[in-house]
């Protein structure tokens, strides 16, 4: 296992050095526009990250930008949108065949949001089908292209890890935005739920969808939880002194050996950095939380995939079974769900009150070799139910040179603390002179 640096933080092309530049009159919205046509001509061929990108459209927004007499705090920084997300001047796709060439003509409320703080929207990403299903598309991972770059937001997460766009938005229901993170070596965030408007995302489960969020530091992310005025919570300074959970969660025969040398190897690093890293073993409660997502998830497809069942002949027989209840999930089995995430989540409130963050793994192990399906979300969905602050770290790299993401949870409305407490260990972890077992 070894190492592997951040991304240069003198990256010309990082949300937070364009902001700089353009505040300062360093450079020009319209020489941010060029240097990502260039990086798009050599990359996208490759990757294959996007579903629509129309350089004229990038070109215009710059202008507009560089004439304008107040910019916000984005301003001039490049954001890469899921196409399960509506853009007013884009086709809003979904990855299927009924909404092909579809534009809503308004913005989802996050993109609303970023182009007040001055962001250029510069095209829309490749996602699964409706941003449901672990079936491959097109996007390539850039480290290397036999592999997925994961799901649904392979796209965005693509888009990001070799630098054609600043800022990727995804979304997660299960592992859409966490896992991508850690097979593309970004960084990667799922906030708490709800704290970002999700209107105008194309809805799956009510309970656990969430608007992602990838950049290629962790300040970038500080960025974005300052422009989505995200909930005060405490930022520590230094790793000395926290006390952090390591969790290896119910789901812990899915990690691949590789992942969980990289999280023993991970919490050996915090350490010998001053944390204090405690084993977290969770109730007997968390035993069927994986299964409560799952019955939860079908319950609330059948509701969000009834119309387009009944509207689109030849859909795929996924969609058919979940609004079929081909499981024969009962009320009952609904109640049983939904009571047991309720519990859970009151649970890890009590537990989190003895740590300021938790450690777990950011996926299985390496992105998997293939396009056809997207990898194991299973270190992902019992977080996701939960509904709390999720930040994927990277550093760590496996047998193959692939990346394996480090996640950091904190209570729900502290994203704060875990992009904080991710950002002091992401420094560990990319520091070349830390020797890891």
């Amino acid at each position: 296992m070894t190492l592997t640096n951040e991304p240069d933080a003198t990256d010309p092309m990082t949300a937070r050095a364009i902001a700089a530049d353009l505040a300062t009159g360093r450079r020009s919205a319209a020489e941010v526009a060029a240097t990502t046509l260039q990086r798009v001509a050599h990359w996208e061929p490759k990757v294959a990250a996007f579903s629509h990108f129309d350089p004229e459209l990038l070109k215009a927004q710059a202008e507009a930008l560089d004439a304008a007499p107040v910019r916000g705090p984005l301003a001039g920084v490049t954001v890469a949108v899921k196409d399960v997300i509506a853009t007013r001047d884009m086709p809003t796709e979904h990855n299927t065949a009924r909404y092909q060439g579809s534009r809503p003509g308004v913005d989802a409320a996050c993109v609303d949001t970023l182009r007040a703080a001055g962001a250029m929207i510069m095209g829309k990403t490749v996602t699964t089908e409706f941003a449901s299903t672990n079936r491959g598309g097109k996007t390539r991972n850039p480290i290397d292209p036999t592999r997925t770059p994961g799901g649904s937001s392979s796209g965005s997460a693509a888009a990001v890890a070799c630098g054609m766009a600043a800022i990727g938005l995804g979304t997660q229901t299960g592992g859409s935005t966490i896992r991508p993170a850690s097979f593309n070596g970004i960084w990667g965030m799922k906030p708490t739920w709800g704290v970002i408007s999700r209107e105008g995302l194309k809805q799956y489960s009510m309970t656990c969808d969430t608007l992602g969020l990838y950049a290629r530091s962790a300040d970038d992310l500080g960025l974005l939880c300052d422009v989505f005025d995200l909930d005060p919570a405490p930022q520590p300074a230094r790793l000395e002194g926290l006390r952090i959970g390591l969790c290896r969660t119910p789901m812990w025969d899915r990690t691949e050996p590789p992942m969980r040398r990289a999280l023993e190897e991970a919490a050996d690093a915090l350490r010998l950095a001053g944390a204090e890293v405690i084993e977290v073993e969770l109730p007997s409660l968390y035993a069927g939380i994986a299964e409560a997502h799952s019955v939860i998830l079908a319950r609330e497809g059948r509701s969000s995939f009834l119309n387009e069942v009944r509207n689109t002949p030849g859909i795929h027989d996924e969609y058919i079974a979940i609004v079929g209840n081909a499981r024969g999930i009962t009320p009952e089995d609904a109640r049983h769900a939904y009571t047991l995430a309720d519990r859970c989540r009151a649970a890890f409130d009590e537990i989190m009150g003895g740590f300021d963050a938790i450690m777990t793994p950011s996926a299985c192990g390496e992105a998997p070799v293939g396009l056809e399906r997207t990898g194991d979300a299973a270190m992902n969905s019992m977080w996701t139910l939960l509904q709390v602050p999720v930040v994927s770290v990277p550093g760590l790299t496996g047998p193959n040179g692939m990346p394996l993401g480090i996640s950091f949870v904190a209570r729900r409305y502290a994203d704060r603390t875990a992009l904080a407490v991710a950002k002091l260990a992401g420094e560990v972890l990319a520091r070349d002179e830390v020797e890891l077992a």
